[in-house]
């Protein structure tokens, strides 16, 4: 299945519907607008308000005093009363994985590694497992409101699993930049063979003429050799990849892959936009490159919290980061959720540093506007489009639209407050054949959750790596008397 190419992402959260518009032109009428002033970098707030998009471009934004011309023959949905958002930016995500989701609910990450990652999972996916889990994850995501998602698709252990994946997100009609993945795996696919793959890829360009990008994923900048770095990066610039992604995660992890290293490969001052997930050890130096270079992080907070990945620092540079959801089977899958998280986990954070000496805060540090900003505007500067992110003209018409009366939003007054802190998803998904992919997904997602019942739990037990030891965490207490409360999995 192969879907045609999208004039218009249109997510209409909250009060029903997800679906994507073929109408040539379509007026949102009367609504509240989170607009997007371009000359002062600032959210503007339009009342009583209309969006006119044109194929896949808003081309006006005017309040009802307005005399504006309408296309004949466009489409109108009436949003009075509702709020009208651009569609959300996720810039770091593993979308091949949702088979997973619920048996990893207290996994750690160095569980995750040995047990559910890209290794440890190489020799369990087929294709299909790749192709439908890719789709679903995707589906999934447009219904929460996300429309643009940077895609590090890793689940690629064949010249079959690689397209597969591509194929899923061109097939999900979301604006995808799919990571395509180069790494040292174990099973004979090497990393010629994967290099090969994306020159074809790159070349057939099935992508084009589809809402997907094709990017380029690769961890191996800190620990590769330099030949074999040298050489991907020759395959990047050659297969003209849109953006480069890395994890980026220092520590004890020792999987650095910093704007120190990229930069040492001369690799980092470059036109192509290249995304650090994570970042937790990030140093000055590295946050003083990626201003100097305007290159953006992918801070991920619920993700972070989950496996303890490190310490939360990124609001240092938070003019150079934006948002993500990583691995969407384990939690949330939607960007407002991580808007919410890291807002809340900044303003604890900094106002710790006042009550620790026995001060009291006199403001609240960090703002929902901030927090919106870094779920959209931020996600399209990461990735250098200008057009992503926002409602303005000529933006790319991502256009999401919470519903003012549902018991979440009832009685709100400032948009931004009321989508970043009271909105829950409660949406239905209109897609064709949606149960025929429900179907195809629930038969993978079940071999793959009895196969990963039936694998036993590793023991993580010596060394992590010549320089980090594994190390238990205290399990807390819940409950008074026998027994702490943590119970198993229900699996």
């Amino acid at each position: 299945m192969h879907s045609p190419v999208f004039r218009c992402l249109v997510a209409v959260c909250f009060c029903g519907i997800l679906g994507i518009s073929r109408a040539s032109s379509i007026l949102f009428s009367g609504g509240t607008i989170i607009a997007f002033d371009q000359a002062t970098e600032a959210l503007q707030i339009l009342r009583n308000s209309s969006v006119l998009v044109v194929d896949d471009r808003i081309v006006s934004l005017f309040d009802s005093q307005s005399n504006v011309t309408i296309p004949k023959g466009t489409e109108e949905i009436d949003v009075t009363g509702k709020i009208v958002s651009p569609g959300f930016v996720d810039t770091h995500r593993h979308g091949w994985q949702t088979g997973f989701k619920t048996i990893a609910s207290n996994t750690s990450l160095s569980e995750y590694f040995v047990r559910y990652g890209e290794f440890a999972s190489q020799d369990k996916l087929t294709a299909e497992d790749v192709y439908i889990g890719q789709l679903a994850g995707l589906l999934q995501t447009l219904n929460a409101g996300v429309t643009t998602i940077l895609d590090h698709a890793h689940g690629s252990w064949s010249d079959e699993t690689a397209q597969a994946g591509l194929d899923g997100s061109i097939d999900s009609g979301a604006r995808v930049f799919h990571g395509f993945t180069v790494h040292a795996l174990t099973n004979g696919y090497s990393i010629t063979d994967q290099l090969a793959k994306l020159q074809s890829v790159a070349q057939e360009g099935k992508f084009k003429n589809t809402s997907v990008s094709l990017g380029l994923a690769y961890d191996g900048f800190s620990s590769a050799t330099a030949e074999e770095v040298n050489t991907v990066i020759d395959a990047a610039k050659q297969a003209n990849v849109s953006v480069i992604t890395t994890h980026c995660a220092g520590g004890p992890w020792g999987i650095p892959n910093s704007p120190e290293v990229l930069h040492s490969y001369n690799f980092l001052n470059i036109s192509t936009p290249i995304v650090f997930s994570h970042a937790n050890f990030l140093t000055t130096q590295g946050a003083s490159l990626l201003r100097s270079t305007n290159q953006y992080v992918s801070t991920t907070p619920e993700s972070e919290s989950h496996y303890g990945i490190g310490p939360q620092t990124t609001y240092h540079v938070q003019d150079q980061t934006a948002l993500g959801v990583d691995t969407h089977s384990t939690f949330s899958a939607d960007i407002i959720t991580q808007a919410r998280i890291w807002l809340q986990t900044v303003r604890r954070t900094l106002y710790a540093q006042v009550l620790d000496k026995w001060n009291v805060p006199t403001n609240n540090p960090m703002s929902v506007n901030q927090a919106f900003l870094l779920a959209t505007r931020h996600g399209g500067l990461a990735l250098r489009r200008q057009d992503i992110g926002i409602l303005a003209e000529g933006a790319k018409a991502d256009v999401v639209v919470f519903s003012g009366d549902s018991p979440g939003l009832l009685g709100w007054v400032d948009p931004v407050a009321a989508v970043v802190l009271h909105s829950h998803r409660d949406g239905k998904l209109a897609v064709g054949n949606y149960a025929g992919i429900q179907r195809r997904f629930l038969k993978s997602a079940r071999r793959l959750q009895q196969l990963w019942k039936e694998t036993p739990y590793p023991a993580l037990e010596g060394a992590f790596t010549d320089i980090a030891d594994y190390e238990p965490v205290k399990e807390l207490d819940t409950l008074r008397g026998n027994g702490t409360g943590y119970g198993t999995n229900f699996v």
